[in-house]
């Protein structure tokens, strides 16, 4: 690191001149394709701008510091000016923003991650300078936080970086605060963007318990199969009888299935197939096993193919076993193959380990704070009665989020439906739903509603013995298993879905709104 005194005394933050006691350092992203310090120094250092930072880190090491640290900046938008050091990270020029916090990359993309693990680097460095000059602990609650956990917190603006970025390439906030420490400690740099030796190891004792994968699951899926509940406790003794976290698994398989719901999943609960064993492409249906036990087990083994070169306990069901590099992806967060130090992985999608560990530290409730708890957004949320509309036509869904701010997680999405409502920010920007997830608000195609739309039931006849009852209307939400034969049913509510041209809500299942057959197998009689 190089760091490069440059202030710029011609904003009007400068000469506003107001003071700070330092209590943190906040890490921010830039929000637009421009690797150059130069390009925001320009801008700023004038009369009328309305941004001002202490630093700006660039990925050749060169660190701009542009106000005296103890002075008052403007970067985060809320009371965190008070109080925090606001430090930036300029942005590959190989990123293109699609529409808020969303971003492609262009060309192979290998300079993207070139860039954004150099400025993690410097910007460890920087703040472990920071935080021996000022005598900060960066595991402390709220030392050391990114842009999108002081909106969590209510001290900053609506924003979502830097996990925006850093989430593609197996970077967390977490092992953030962890590489500060170790870089003020002396620690070493492993060359990939942190030290290797605080990274979550597959091979291990599970730390999730039954009871808090239970009541992790039940939170996320409201409608979860029992039979996904009683077979929780195989993660533990298979992982045990193989030296693999169970926790792990159980985490994968909740990202893998959609927190078993299995909407957009390749495979089904029936196939015992809960991580994507045997879909190598997309289209592919995967694996299926007689029991929910084999399923766990071979996917157990896969971890193990890549967590180390230990031959297995239990025989061999696993036929992709032999095709695995075997020690390849030893850490959680090499697990994606846009990670993995030699390209190998589990998954090719971005921040594949970053997902899982995501899921991990819910179920266990440990955010990365040095109190072992989840940090809780602190925006009040007041009480509203309702019901949202989705109108949403996105072929993946609409993100809802575990906290009303856009640097909320988004592990779910919602299809077109009607969904309960039991809150609304302080902001006015996101409804709280019953299940605890947020939705946005001020869009065209989320409508809110203060009753239910009236509509007089009807009956229809259906003649098949085997139309499918699904959790939502359309082919994108899990079959509850059970069919309606033939018989004559009464229809209390409509819906637009995917897979038939309209979707009809089962009187017996009006209660939890969870029972919905495709109407273009029935006849209005």
């Amino acid at each position: 690191m190089k760091l490069i005194q440059n202030y710029l005394t011609k904003s009007d933050c400068y000469q506003s001149g107001r003071k700070i006691t330092v209590k943190g350092l906040m890490i921010h992203s830039v929000g637009c394709p421009q690797p150059k310090a130069s390009a925001f120094m320009n801008n700023w250092n004038k009369s009328g701008a309305n941004a001002c930072v202490h630093a700006i880190v660039e990925p050749d090491g060169d660190v701009y510091q542009i106000l005296p640290w103890n002075h008052r900046g403007w970067h985060c938008g809320g009371v965190g000016n008070n109080t925090h050091i606001g430090v930036e990270l300029t942005e590959p020029s190989t990123i293109r923003y699609t529409g808020g916090a969303n971003w492609t990359e262009t060309g192979d993309g290998s300079n993207t991650k070139k860039h954004v693990l150099a400025t993690y680097k410097y910007a460890v460095e920087l703040f472990a300078y920071l935080c021996k000059q000022y005598k900060l602990n960066p595991l402390a609650d709220g030392v050391i936080i990114s842009h999108s956990e002081g909106c969590k917190r209510g001290i900053a603006s609506n924003r979502g970086d830097v996990e925006h970025i850093w989430n593609r390439f197996g970077l967390t906030m977490a092992q953030f605060r962890k590489d500060i420490k170790a870089k003020m400690n002396g620690g070493a740099d492993s060359g990939n963007g942190s030290d290797t030796s605080s990274y979550t190891k597959i091979m291990g004792k599970s730390v999730a318990t039954v009871e808090q994968m239970r009541a992790y699951i039940r939170k996320k899926n409201l409608s979860v199969e029992q039979s996904v509940l009683d077979m929780i406790p195989l993660y533990l003794s298979e992982g045990e009888a193989e030296g693999v976290r169970g926790d792990i698994s159980f985490a994968q398989s909740c990202l893998e299935t959609g927190n078993f719901g299995f909407s957009q999943s390749a495979v089904m609960l029936e196939q015992n197939n809960f991580a994507g064993m045997g879909v190598t492409q997309n289209g592919m249906k995967g694996l299926s096993f007689e029991t929910p036990q084999m399923g766990i087990r071979c996917q157990v083994q896969h971890l193990k193919a890549y967590a180390c070169e230990d031959g297995l306990k239990n025989e061999n069901i696993d036929p992709r076993f032999r095709y695995v590099t075997r020690d390849s992806a030893p850490y959680v967060e090499w697990l994606g193959i846009q990670e993995n130090p030699q390209g190998k992985g589990w998954a090719a999608g971005a921040g594949y380990g970053a997902k899982i560990l995501t899921i991990l530290k819910n179920i266990i409730g440990d955010a990365g704070n040095s109190s072992g708890n989840e940090e809780k957004p602190e925006q009040p949320v007041k009480p509203l009665s309702g019901f949202v509309k989705v109108f949403y036509k996105g072929k993946d869904g609409l993100n809802v989020r575990t906290a009303p701010c856009m640097g909320g997680n988004v592990d779910q999405v919602v299809f077109d439906g009607i969904y309960t409502v039991v809150g609304i920010s302080a902001d006015g920007q996101w409804y709280k739903l019953k299940s605890g997830l947020y939705i946005t608000t001020g869009k065209e195609y989320v409508q809110f509603m203060e009753k239910l739309p009236e509509m007089s039931s009807y009956m229809v006849k259906v003649n098949i013995p085997d139309l499918n009852i699904r959790k939502g209307p359309g082919t994108d939400h899990a079959r509850t298993g059970q069919f309606t034969g033939v018989g004559v049913f009464t229809i209390v509510e409509e819906a637009e879905g995917k897979g038939a041209s309209k979707w009809g809500l089962l009187k017996s299942y009006q209660k939890e709104r969870n029972g919905w057959i495709a109407l273009d197998y029935a006849v209005r009689v």
